[in-house]
């Protein structure tokens, strides 16, 4: 994606403004996160050591910020992309039962990423994790958890209003589910993110349902790594998946926005033919998917909501710097500057 430059910006906050309703946000929506989906609180890790299998490999191809330890005899340690597979580690060392689970601040560093408006170096998002029961693994259950989290996004809207009433709430009362394969036969020609676009400007706020496993035309959606969401296995609606993202329009910008990554976790049985689809069965051998396959690990529902994200959309903001420190190239910071969009 190429920078957006809106015509005629306004700035809706100033800098030490916005610093106060972004802790406002952060504070509003985690309480309520919690609240809806039975979550407390956990410390997590900046960095895993490498060849644990722990460490998200996004789509395959991405690089981890890596780094020798010489107190462990220059073992590599690398800065966590996610912690997809951290937390349902987690909920086993914890002996947590179902219905309840953990969230925790999650920061990472993501050098391959290409910046613009929505993209950073930067990553920071609540990650959340929940034990489940194996009759839990449905489409009904994951569309009620998507349904608790889009309503505690839509009282922070609210409670953004309340404190500036000039922010005006833009998020439609319910989230639709649409699978990626409806959107392929209805939007055939287009590509992906253009078929997320349409269906998010019709709709407001969108579950697009079963992003990794491919399609009729032969091609996945989107990636995903084959070692956390489920992606192959059937659901109610006869498709492939028990995954999805939350996606909104953003009219300031223009275009489709993907405020969180989440699903339903891989069982052993969907491990396995995952891991033989993307061609890596190798990682069996790894200490977390030993794990999982032994079924040393809960099943379990988990996923991401970006934290920059959500300030960003919240207090109609043009670019993911006015609501973050990170790094932009010289000319990114220029083009912005000139269009009255400060970056922090």
């Amino acid at each position: 994606m190429a920078l957006i430059i809106p015509k005629n910006y306004k700035l809706k906050l100033l800098p030490e403004t916005t610093e106060l309703a972004i802790k406002m946000i952060k504070s509003n929506f985690q309480k309520k996160l919690a609240d809806a989906l039975c979550l407390r609180r956990v410390t997590a890790p900046l960095f895993v050591l490498s060849g644990t299998g722990l460490n998200d490999d996004l789509n395959g191809v991405e690089r981890a910020v890596s780094f020798p330890v010489k107190a462990l005899g220059d073992k590599k340690a690398e800065v966590v992309h996610s912690l997809a597979k951290w937390k349902r580690a987690k909920l086993g060392t914890y002996g947590i039962e179902p219905g309840y689970g953990i969230y925790t601040d999650m920061n990472a560093i993501r050098a391959d990423e290409e910046l613009d408006n929505l993209h950073s170096l930067y990553v920071d998002q609540w990650d959340w994790e929940k034990t489940i029961t194996e009759n839990d693994r449905n489409l009904k259950f994951l569309k009620e958890t998507v349904r608790k989290i889009y309503d505690a996004i839509k009282e922070t809207e609210k409670r953004v209003f309340e404190r500036f009433p000039h922010i005006t709430p833009r998020l439609p009362e319910e989230i639709t589910f649409i699978h990626s394969e409806d959107l392929l036969r209805e939007f055939p020609s287009l590509s992906p993110s253009d078929r997320e676009a349409m269906a998010a400007k019709k709709y407001g706020a969108i579950f697009l349902i079963g992003i990794g496993a491919p399609l009729s035309n032969g091609e996945p959606h989107d990636g995903r790594a084959p070692d956390y969401d489920d992606w192959i296995s059937d659901n109610e609606e006869g498709y492939n998946g028990l995954n999805g993202d939350i996606l909104v329009w953003d009219s300031i910008l223009g275009r489709s926005f993907e405020l969180s990554s989440m699903g339903i976790r891989v069982s052993p049985e969907s491990l396995a033919r995952q891991l033989e689809l993307r061609g890596c069965t190798e990682r069996s051998n790894l200490s977390f998917h030993k794990r999982l396959l032994n079924r040393e690990l809960p099943y379990s529902i988990g996923g991401g909501i970006g934290q920059s994200r959500l300030c960003m959309f919240l207090l109609q903001k043009a670019h993911i710097g006015e609501v973050q420190a990170s790094i932009w190239p010289e000319e990114q910071i220029e083009k912005c500057k000139n269009a009255g969009i400060m970056l922090m």
